[in-house]
């Protein structure tokens, strides 16, 4: 992306310019790693000045060449950010000493290795246990609460493997939810303590006694998407949760499978999605695990 310049600027207000929403230290941060070209040569020196006739381009983020050796599959990766895809059955967040291992603490030893303990991820937005899909996670605190304040300009897909089928081919679900001391979230009335959801959906394909949805969401509640369409009377097939028939195997065939996220630095659009996962509708006896 060529940057113009109009008047003899440095180079980080220029770069301030063209990105408003970014803090200068992201902005340094870009410069320091090489992703701007003046003239066709690599520029790292924030406060250089240039003038309106050189040439400015903001190059694409520098991934680290050895992320292929990541335990988990990374969709991308820059500076700022890294996008990864979990598998169902895995925590996302979880501290040592918890029940089980977290994709959190698999990226953060990955990269704390990879940058012999410099570097370390920041959580951004959760997915279930059970549940499969894309996750961003952030570089460093900055960008997470960057990210966090314009959460609500992310789009969010999943793919719904559900018992039955739905009243309509396509309709919308809205519900104030609340949860319980069981950690189990309900539809419930308007108050104080519950949490209004609105949740898309769409028939994609339909078999005898199940149906594949795509679901897109609003709102980023607990259990939003569970709990919706086992009030539609569609539950997810494995969800014993939320009322799910126990004969099939626990997984629960939810896949987040498309994410799109404004750059925190640039406010770029980013779009990332990934397959439906292998065995997704393989309706399996139960008795087996993750």
């Amino acid at each position: 992306m060529k940057v113009k310049v109009k008047q003899e600027i440095s180079l980080i207000d220029l770069l301030l310019q063209e990105f408003p929403g970014a803090s200068r230290s992201s902005v340094k941060r870009i410069i320091q790693h090489g992703n701007i070209a003046v003239n066709g040569k690599e520029a790292t020196n924030a406060v250089s000045i240039v003038k309106p006739a050189d040439q400015v381009e903001y190059k694409k983020f520098k991934a680290p060449e050895n992320t292929q050796n990541a335990p988990f599959p990374v969709l991308f990766e820059d500076d700022s950010i890294m996008v990864v895809e979990k598998k169902a059955g895995l925590l996302t967040y979880g501290e040592r000493g918890t029940s089980g291992t977290s994709l959190y603490m698999m990226i953060n030893d990955f990269i704390r290795e990879r940058s012999k303990g410099k570097d370390k991820i920041f959580v951004v937005h959760r997915l279930d246990r059970e549940v499969s899909g894309i996750l961003v996670f952030a570089k460093n605190e900055e960008i997470q609460e960057t990210l966090k304040e314009h959460w609500k300009e992310t789009e969010k897909r999943y793919y719904a493997f559900v018992e039955g089928k739905p009243p309509k081919n396509e309709d919308t679900i809205s519900s104030w939810l609340k949860e319980n001391r069981a950690q189990m979230v309900f539809t419930a009335r308007e108050s104080p303590d519950a949490k209004f959801a609105v949740t898309h959906y769409k028939v994609l394909r339909e078999f005898p006694e199940h149906t594949l949805l795509e679901i897109n969401i609003e709102t980023g509640r607990k259990h939003q998407i569970r709990v919706h369409l086992s009030d539609m009377g569609c539950p997810i097939v494995g969800d014993r949760k939320y009322g799910a028939d126990d004969h099939f195997k626990r997984r629960i065939r939810l896949h987040a499978f498309f994410l799109a996220i404004p750059h925190p630095v640039t406010g770029q659009r980013m779009e990332f999605k990934t397959r439906m996962p292998k065995g997704f509708q393989t309706l399996a006896e139960k008795h087996e695990h993750y």
